[in-house]
């Protein structure tokens, strides 16, 4: 019989040894039965935990003594505070890591019933500190002035934290120059809670192959006091600021870039090398935030790829063309779909800057078939591309996206994404569209964190290899499905987005959903079957249904 968290106390102290570690950092184990997370455990660790929040199907533990540690801890090089979370494994041995990494992408691909599918060995250019290229600062009201540093995990809360050793430390030179300015000029932190306050954000850009800073400062109104001397100050003290621009966001909103800017010095984008070529990059325009870990990523696209030099490619999802123009060389043309519409104009531009002739891109939305016909099929009639790269954003693409080109029989799909669990799912509705899934190579674009990219080839099986025939669903024998029991889904959705839903609300939605359910799933609650799930509690568990590819 299963044990629940009665036995153990909220604040006391028990023994446990971690015997995995989630992509959100936690070290998992158990206390007297009982499921158990605690932030920085490492795999092999003996502990002594303090449990500081027990649930009926989990706890929540603490670190009070490392009584053996795992022969993957490492001192963690970090001086950020653990609630910092954006290291998930900032204390465990790089090696480890990837091997966390690798079966997490197995995993992946298992739930989503591809379990033959080859996982490799997780790729790296084994950099480990200083490779993003990015930085997003949010800016608060602190006891001294404006403080800037970083959310903690799943929340808004600030953790005060100039310098991060994921990025360059030119970086937290900008962010503590930018600080002391503000307080020195009475220049006022944003509050989200009351809407008052005018500097929301510090925004950094760097070229890792130029050297190349842009600086955006996102405030709540119009002007910001004193911004001419603020430009003076950081271009005089770092020479390699490009450009200082205001980004206008005065809504009452979680998005940190509004749509206006405003160029208070030089210009308003900067200049990278990638793969032997030069890129524009504007604030908006997604850029791949590895710079190396790219140049790796986009080599095993392309071998994915095979291309022969006559293909016409398709590249969905495009951004600033990175892609698509490092592969120009090898097709006869170069063809891509991007949303933003200042990621396209950098896209035209970088391929005039690299006197590249074969590449047109086109803004509108890949997810959507109307989006994506609109602006190709308006020039070109009839299309069929030979090779699409497929590079999404976290959520994936759309069965929509995925039926449309199944219909056209693309031959080569080189799919490019930063998360396993959506590329597992769209890899299999292809599958179930006659497509062949490839070896699967992760590449590690974010190490310390939790998120791994990886890159898939789906190749369609050729008509005269393989026999056509239709089978009666009815007729075949019954086979376990891919599904999760109700403790998954409620742990899902309490490390994703911090509440708790009932087995009565994950019961409601499955219904909606035409899903089985348990019989007794409200008995012993207290609850009444009338109650109606919260619009919000339903999304997650929706999400949590997608996730266990259950729907």
């Amino acid at each position: 019989m299963k044990k629940t968290n009665s036995v153990l106390q909220k604040n006391a102290c028990y023994p446990m040894t971690v015997r995995a570690v989630n992509n959100l950092g936690n070290g998992v184990g158990e206390i007297d039965g009982m499921v158990t997370f605690v932030r920085g455990g490492v795999t092999g660790d003996s502990l002594i935990v303090r449990v500081i929040k027990c649930n009926r199907d989990y706890c929540v533990a603490r670190i009070e003594e490392i009584v053996s540690p795992s022969p993957h801890r490492v001192t963690d090089a970090c001086t950020a505070p653990l609630s910092c979370g954006g290291c998930a494994y900032r204390a465990i041995d790089y090696a480890h890591e990837l091997e966390l990494k690798r079966n997490d992408v197995e995993h992946a691909f298992r739930k989503a019933g591809l379990r033959d599918v080859v996982v490799e060995p997780v790729r790296s250019v084994d950099r480990i500190s200083g490779y993003r290229n990015k930085a997003q600062y949010p800016i608060a009201p602190g006891p001294d002035g404006p403080e800037l540093g970083f959310y903690a995990a799943r929340s808004h809360r600030l953790v005060p934290a100039e310098h991060c050793p994921l990025q360059p430390a030119v970086f937290g030179e900008i962010a503590i120059a930018v600080r002391d300015f503000a307080r020195q000029m009475g220049i006022s932190a944003y509050d989200e809670t009351s809407g008052d306050g005018l500097l929301r954000h510090l925004y950094l850009r760097m070229g890792e192959g130029t050297g190349e800073i842009l600086v955006t400062l996102v405030i709540n109104g119009k002007q910001l006091p004193h911004v001419g001397q603020l430009a003076d100050l950081l271009t005089q003290r770092f020479p390699n600021i490009v450009g200082v621009l205001l980004n206008h966001n005065t809504a009452n909103t979680n998005l940190i870039l509004g749509e206006k800017y405003t160029v208070v010095w030089g210009r308003d984008w900067l200049e990278d090398t990638l793969c032997g070529l030069r890129f524009a990059i504007r604030p908006a325009a997604f850029y791949q935030v590895n710079h190396d870990g790219a140049e790796l990523l986009y080599r095993i696209a392309r071998e994915k790829a095979n291309l022969k030099g006559e293909e016409t490619l398709l590249d969905l999802y495009c951004g600033t063309g990175t892609i698509g123009l490092s592969m120009a060389d090898a097709v006869h043309e170069v063809i891509g779909i991007e949303i933003v519409p200042d990621a396209v104009v950098c896209a035209r531009e970088n391929a005039a800057r690299n006197g590249i002739g074969n590449a047109s891109f086109f803004c509108g939305d890949a997810s959507s078939t109307e989006g994506l016909l609109a602006p190709v099929f308006a020039e070109r009639g009839k299309f069929s591309p030979d090779v699409v790269i497929l590079d999404p954003p976290r959520k994936g693409s759309t069965p929509e996206l995925l039926e449309y080109l199944a219909s056209l029989d693309v031959p080569r799909i080189v799919y490019v994404s930063c998360d396993p669990a959506t590329l597992a799912r769209d890899a299999a509705y292809l599958a179930r569209r006659g497509y062949t899934v490839g070896s699967v190579t992760p590449v590690d674009m974010f190490p310390r964190t939790g998120h791994v990219e990886t890159v898939v080839l789906l190749s369609r099986q050729k008509v005269d290899e393989h026999i056509h025939f239709e089978v009666n669903v009815a007729d075949l024998p019954k086979t376990t499905r891919t599904t999760a029991t109700y403790t998954e889904i409620k742990e899902y959705i309490w490390q994703k987005y911090g509440f708790k839903v009932s087995a009565l609300y994950i019961a409601q939605t499955k219904d909606k959903c035409g899903l089985a359910k348990r019989d007794n799933y409200n008995i012993g609650e207290g609850k009444s079957k009338d109650l109606v799930c919260p619009a919000e509690k339903e999304k997650a568990i929706l999400d949590a249904f997608r996730h266990f590819c259950m729907i």
